[in-house]
């Protein structure tokens, strides 16, 4: 089973609110992919309660292997998160997968 993690940094916001509703839109519709994507065996967002730390989300993914990561990657539903919710707002991203 593979895991793949993923962090994102956002962009600044105008406002604290504007930032958490963002967040909570990018969470909701990447854990609606669970039902989309055949291969994804879990998925989950969670925010960073640390103000001092450079991330604000992470993503963690569960596929059997690293052909199904690639999958998921490019399967429309997942590209159409990625680019049309999180790019427009995304300041920085980190990737790791590995073997668990």
């Amino acid at each position: 089973m593979i895991k793949h993690v993923v962090m994102f940094k956002l962009k600044a916001f105008e406002t604290p609110e504007q930032k958490q509703e963002k967040m909570h839109e990018i969470k909701t519709r990447l854990e609606a992919l669970i039902d989309l994507i055949e291969p994804l065996k879990a998925i989950r967002v969670d925010f960073n309660l640390n103000p001092e730390e450079t991330w604000d989300l992470i993503l963690t993914t569960e596929l059997p292997t690293l052909e199904d990561v690639r999958h998921y990657a490019n399967h429309p539903a997942h590209v159409a998160v990625a680019k049309g919710i999180i790019g427009p707002v995304k300041a920085d991203r980190a990737c790791v997968d590995y073997e668990m």
